[in-house]
Parts: structure tokens; sequence; C-alpha cells
């Protein structure tokens, strides 16, 4: 039996076998490590269908399929459509897409995968770069996608799973806790990819709170919030706001001290910010 794909053995047969190198321009650096790959897997919920973005060689799809209904992955670089075809022939639930995620119709996807699988999860080996453009695609996307376990760089693990009040915790960290449940499972050393990356890694999970929706002036109001993070709140009302008076009102309705800053508020007193000032004349 071959050993898994994930493998440091079989991972340098695949790609010396075919003359291929980790693009750069694509972030791509493969996962090495079978326990890393397995333990993401195990935990992402992914019974009915999952989604994966950038399956690269199929690592995490492999584990994916040997856990799932079905699989669909989303992979940009058209090298490795052939490799994927050909690693993972022994599987029948797994459909590779030639697509940038960014740029699919993921709520045509989902209602798909949601008839004939019953359920859709995401999980997915991240690149650095555009780990928040995709992790925002989803957040706005279909709610129907209940789990999002994803690996990214574990300094950014750290600033969407702050909490109110530590020193990580940001306009995306308060957004995050908003619309999900979010946990950081394990961190990743270098050594679990080629090529090694410079930094930590981490398996973060997001898991959607029900009836929450991305609303755009609650995230805007959230980021004005923290846009100068050594000024209080008030002053930074007042700037969002253009009126000292208005972002005093606010303040004195959401009986909160003009002196707190927005590192110290839990989400649900940004909302609760949000709902007063749509109630009010500001």
């Amino acid at each position: 039996m071959d050993k898994p794909i994930a493998s440091v053995s079989r991972t340098r047969q695949i790609l010396n076998s075919r003359g291929l190198r980790a693009r750069k321009n694509y972030g791509q650096n493969f996962l090495t490590d079978v326990s890393v790959v397995a333990r993401a897997a195990e935990a992402s919920h992914c019974q009915g269908a999952v989604i994966e973005i950038g399956p690269g060689i199929g690592s995490l799809t492999e584990q994916l399929a040997a856990r799932s209904r079905h699989v669909t992955a989303y992979e940009v670089d058209e090298r490795l459509i052939p490799v994927l075809a050909e690693e993972l022939a022994e599987y029948d639930n797994i459909e590779v897409i030639l697509e940038d995620f960014l740029e699919c119709d993921l709520n045509s996807k989902t209602e798909e995968l949601l008839k004939e699988y019953g359920t859709v999860s995401v999980c997915a080996n991240l690149p650095y770069y555009v780990t928040t453009p995709i992790l925002f695609r989803l957040f706005e996307g279909p709610q129907e996608i209940e789990w999002i376990t994803v690996m990214v760089q574990k300094e950014m693990a750290d600033r969407f799973s702050a909490a109110p009040g530590s020193p990580e915790y940001s306009a995306l960290s308060a957004e995050c806790a908003y619309l999900y449940e979010v946990k950081k499972l394990f961190t990743v050393p270098p050594g679990a990819f080629s090529p090694a990356p410079k930094v930590d890694s981490a398996v973060i999970q997001f898991h959607r709170r029900k009836n929450m929706r991305a609303e755009e002036g609650l995230f805007e109001l959230i980021r004005a919030c923290f846009q100068q993070r050594r000024k209080t709140l008030y002053n930074n009302l007042k700037e969002y706001l253009e009126s000292g008076e208005k972002a005093r009102r606010l303040l004195e309705k959401a009986e909160l001290a003009e002196d707190v800053r927005a590192q110290s508020l839990a989400p649900e007193v940004f909302a609760q910010l949000y709902e007063l000032g749509k109630g009010m004349e500001l």
C-alpha cells in the first residue's frame, strides 16, 4: 500500500518525478506531516461535503476524501490538475475545479452540495498571502457553511482568536467573534512543510453562530472604533461621526464611559452601538 501523500518520501517522489517545485507566487508550501493533515481533517466536520481551497498535490485532500462523502477542491495551479487526478485516482468522491476560489460562485456550489450531501464545511491549508481575502469571502458567504477549519500563519490565527483586552485583539478579532465561535486547535511548526516557511502556522476553526449575518455597516463601525488604537472610543467615534456631540450621545445611550478603548469591548457591545446609532439621528 502506498504511503500517504503527506509523507515526506511520497511528497518528494511526486514532485521529483514530475520536475515540480513550489511556486512562490501561489504561496505554495506542501504539507509533509501525516499527523497534521489527519488531525485537521478529523476535526473539520467534513462528514457530508467539504470544500478545500488550494489542494496542492493532495496531502489534505486524501485525508478529507477518506472521511467525507464528497470533496470539492479549488486549485489555481494548472500544473497540479493531472497530479491530483493520478495521485487520488482511487477515490471517486473528489471533484477538482481549476478556478480561483475568490472568483467562484460559492452560493451556487454550496446550494448544489447541500442538496446532494446534506452538510457543507470548509477545510484548507491556506496560502499566507490570500488568507484574509479567502476568509472574508467565506464569512460573507452562505450561512449554511457552519464549520471552517483552516491552516494559517500562527500570528494571523492569534489575531482571529484574540479575546477582548488582549494585545492581539483588533477589529478583525471582533468581526470574527461576532459571526463565529473561534478556536485555535493546534500549532504547526515550519518543518511540517516543504519548502519550510519561516514562521509557525496554526490550525484554527470557525463555528458559525446561528442567525448572525455579516453587516457591512456594523463592520464599518467596528473598524472605525479601532482606527487609532491609542485613542479612546470617544475620540475614534468623534472622527467617524464627524461630531463630538453625536459621539457623546451615542456613548451615553450605550452607558459607556468616554475614556473606554475599543480593545476592551466584546463584539456584542459594538453590535449594541450599531443598533443604537441606527435608532438615533446621528
